[in-house]
């Protein structure tokens, strides 16, 4: 008699325990201790005596069928089938005997995959879906990573940075890369374009108003048409109307520039999680290579590989330093546009009749 299949679980995350390797099934909560024998591979052993290699590699977040065919027929020859994905964008194959290692980092970098993103590296920078499945998107996400990545090749490779440095990409300022000790972000600058004609007969008006985080647009008549306005005053050009409302363009190759935010981080730590923050706006968004935020982030991480003590992360570096020397040391221009004191949100955010300032 076979046995009763699994029931499925309908909610929460899949359980990842029947993918992980014999190894890791066996000495599950039982390591002794770990090293990184070389930038790209980590060594794990058990209290068991037993012990298991990771070799990281990067790749793209956006890949073909042939690509992801190819990882796997390398996977199978030298780690037993047994991969994973991490959240930036790596595959990590797992290898009980160490006798493989070397030949499967050799097959990688055969095959155009980089070693590294371990330990006091640059890792693959984290970014959102850009055109290809966002609504929303005011540049290519994972063609602004490409860019940078290919300049950033040796800081992955090596693990020569005063700690860590996680990159995040965001197409769009809802950022949801998430924080980074360096973000890149799209910023629109003005207020969307509408298109009256068609507003009528593709958004629904009252979606769309509610959509708006600074109570901004309210419904019109335009041209004895129904339609949409946008009141500029209070408008902060975050693009949240555009996906429910496609004429309400705000895109714009001249308009949508790219902010740098540094200081950011998820982890506890050594301190505690941090929010990043603007440094540098109205960087042009300049495709297929984007030069001129290409340059900002590298000076940035110049400087702070340079100034910054062993095991700082970014943004503890510029508490250590301040701002003032920060914008000093990384030539970058301070202007009006660094300091954050909007209080326009006690007076317009549109948020639910429960909230009260």
């Amino acid at each position: 008699m076979t046995a009763q299949p699994r029931m499925p679980i309908e909610s929460g995350t899949p359980d990842h325990f029947q993918y992980l390797h014999p190894v890791l099934k066996r000495n599950y909560g039982q390591w002794a201790w770990h090293e990184r024998p070389r930038p790209g591979v980590l060594h794990h052993v058990s209290k068991t005596g037993e012990a298991v290699w990771t070799v990281r590699a990067g790749t793209q977040r956006q890949m073909d069928v042939y690509t992801i065919r190819k990882l796997c027929d390398i996977a199978d020859k030298y780690a037993d089938g047994f991969v994973r994905f991490t959240i930036r964008s790596n595959i990590e194959f797992m290898v009980a005997d160490e006798t493989k290692v070397k030949p499967l980092i050799e097959a990688l970098l055969k095959e155009g995959f980089p070693v590294g993103g371990t330990g006091n590296s640059v890792s693959m920078i984290s970014h959102t879906q850009g055109w290809l499945h966002c609504d929303i998107p005011g540049t290519d996400a994972s063609g602004v990573v490409k860019s940078l990545m290919d300049q950033l090749h040796q800081e992955f490779i090596q693990e020569d940075m005063p700690n860590r440095v996680r990159i995040t990409t965001s197409c769009c300022q809802i950022n949801c890369g998430g924080q980074g000790d360096i973000a890149i972000n799209i910023q629109h600058t003005k207020p969307p374009k509408i298109n009256h004609d068609i507003v009528a007969n593709l958004c629904e008006r009252p979606t769309v108003v509610a959509r708006c985080p600074v109570a901004a647009i309210r419904p019109a008549m335009v041209n004895g048409k129904p339609s949409l306005e946008v009141d500029e005053r209070k408008c902060v050009c975050c693009g949240a109307c555009y996906p429910p409302c496609p004429p309400m363009q705000i895109n714009d190759p001249e308009h949508s520039k790219i902010a740098i935010w540094v200081g950011g981080k998820n982890s506890n730590a050594r301190s505690k999680p941090s929010l990043h923050k603007l440094v540098a706006a109205g960087i042009p968004n300049n495709p297929p290579r984007w030069p001129e935020a290409a340059a900002v982030v590298t000076n940035i991480l110049r400087v702070y590989k340079q100034d910054a003590h062993a095991w700082e992360r970014v943004g503890e570096w510029v508490e250590r330093i301040g701002w003032p020397r920060f914008f000093e040391l990384t030539g970058l221009p301070f202007t009006k546009y660094h300091v954050d004191n909007w209080r326009g949100a006690r007076a317009s955010l549109n948020t639910s009749t429960h909230v009260r300032f």
